[in-house]
């Protein structure tokens, strides 16, 4: 049977050792936010470029009915 002492000394072993597992992957949970904000921009820009040249192209198309109507 262990000791109270002992007992104590590995709660607080355990204790320590999952603070700093949390604050680990609290610093994962960030860098990977940041990345997702930089993809979200990234997404973003590539979107209004994308409509910016699909309207650019569509002018060119003129609006006609099909030659069967």
């Amino acid at each position: 049977m262990t000791m109270p002492a002992d007992r104590l000394t590995t709660l607080e072993i355990r204790a320590a050792e999952q603070e700093k597992t949390i604050e680990e992957l609290s610093d994962q949970i960030a860098e990977q936010w940041k990345a997702i904000e930089r993809m979200q921009r990234k997404l973003d820009a590539l979107a209004n470029r994308f409509l910016a040249l699909e309207e650019q192209a569509a002018s060119d198309v003129p609006v006609t009915k099909p030659p069967h109507w």
